[in-house]
């Protein structure tokens, strides 16, 4: 059984880091997590009915809860005559198992991003929202082909970004990050660009009507 301390952690990460420690596991293994919140607990919950997971959940002390969720063994299971096999959640969803090729991004997938916060409402809380936003896509195992930034979203890709290090992950494994040139410059920032290139709102509009899908935190 592996225990987890994800007490303190923001969102995402309770989910990202349960979910690559069981995967680096494999089946037959145990996740015990400890969180401080009970949208932890829930969050950890989906999780497992995501993945099918078999989940138990309890509340130990105030802000203290403990979460467990078990990877069933792929081992045959025998029930009266029949005889099923478990297979691995992953083997069950061909979206999956593209990612599991060295390129996992699917094409014509587009995120966009115009802000440098997430939603409206607290600035302070927006941008923790986007970072955790960035962290998350970086995570995921289909991912983009093309990343966009313009306006306030060209800040998340310049030097002392706290989302830097997520775009520079993610431009790693082969997402494409292009930052609106004009709005660089309107900010101040045109030497200050860190990850991917600069781009102009003719390929940025391309981009988009080309697009399959686009996601728009």
């Amino acid at each position: 059984m592996m225990h987890l301390d994800m007490r303190g952690k923001q969102c995402p990460i309770p989910v990202i880091e349960t979910k690559q420690a069981l995967e680096a596991a494999g089946p037959g293994n145990v996740a015990e997590v400890l969180v401080d919140n009970e949208i932890a607990v829930q969050n950890l919950r989906k999780l497992a009915e995501r993945k099918g997971y078999r989940f138990e959940a309890k509340k130990e002390a105030e802000r203290e809860y403990r979460a467990r969720l078990i990877w069933e063994s792929t081992d045959q299971v025998i029930s009266g005559s029949e005889e099923t096999e478990i297979s691995a959640p992953e083997a069950q969803n061909p979206e999956a198992q593209q990612a599991c090729s060295p390129d996992g991004r699917r094409k014509g997938l587009v995120a966009v991003l115009s802000s440098e916060t997430m939603g409206e409402g607290s600035e302070e809380l927006g941008r923790l929202l986007m970072k955790g936003f960035l962290y998350a896509l970086s995570q995921q195992e289909i991912l983009p082909e093309t990343v966009l930034l313009y306006n306030g979203g060209a800040k998340l890709s310049c030097e002392g970004a706290e989302t830097l290090e997520d775009l520079k992950n993610l431009e790693a494994l082969g997402v494409e990050i292009l930052t609106c040139g004009t709005c660089l410059n309107y900010y101040g920032l045109t030497e200050k660009l860190s990850v991917g290139s600069v781009t102009n709102m003719y390929e940025i509009a391309e981009r988009q009507m080309a697009a399959s899908v686009i996601v728009k935190p």
